[in-house]
């Protein structure tokens, strides 16, 4: 049998329990453990990557997730339909299918983040997540992760996610830390200190 090159096991700086808490990392766990079982991670964490892109890419994507008045036969059929038209493999859509059966498709995205949490601990990485008011482009990608270096974050798993609430900036979160660089940011502090001043 062919040896898989992500490994489960490893140093990690990040405790497993701390992003294995709570039903979005019990559901991750669960995929992640069957996965490393089957000697599947190769296929399933890009997968599963790939899928959290999908989700913050279709918004029409999203409201069929977060919509609890949808029969639920219905909704894990229109999934799994799109899951299998962008050609997502059978453990990932066996999962998605077991999630909507649950009725828990509002949760996939904290799922698959806590998927990505546990590979990167595992890897002995930190997770940065990186939120941006639009998607970066590779040139953002390299400047953050040289940045991040340079505050000794050397070892980083970057998760992306876009909130145009944010209208510009990024609010950049590794472990406890919060750098928070964003214009709604900045007018909420300008507006605190405008009124203090009055």
């Amino acid at each position: 049998m062919e040896k898989p090159t992500v490994v489960s096991g490893g140093t990690t700086t990040i405790p497993i329990s701390s992003v294995a808490n709570g039903l979005p990392g019990r559901y991750a766990t669960a995929l992640y453990e069957l996965a490393a079982d089957r000697w599947l991670l190769d296929e399933v964490l890009p997968q599963a990557v790939a899928l959290r892109g999908l989700i913050d890419g279709s918004a029409a994507f999203r409201a069929v997730l977060s919509d609890r008045t949808l029969d639920i036969k219905d909704a894990t059929r229109a999934v799994l339909a799109v899951l299998e038209a962008q050609g997502f493999g059978e453990t990932i859509r066996h999962f998605v299918g077991v999630i909507a059966r649950n009725r828990r498709l509002s949760r996939l995205p904290a799922i698959l983040d806590a998927l990505s949490a546990i590979a990167a601990a595992k890897r002995g990485e930190e997770v940065a997540e990186i939120v941006s008011a639009q998607p970066l482009t590779d040139l953002q990608r390299i400047q953050i992760q040289s940045r991040l270096a340079e505050a000794g974050y050397s070892r980083v798993n970057i998760q992306e996610r876009v909130d145009a609430a944010l209208l510009g900036g990024l609010v950049v979160r590794v472990g406890a830390r919060q750098y928070d660089t964003s214009l709604r940011s900045r007018l909420t502090r300008l507006h605190h200190a405008m009124k203090g001043a009055a």
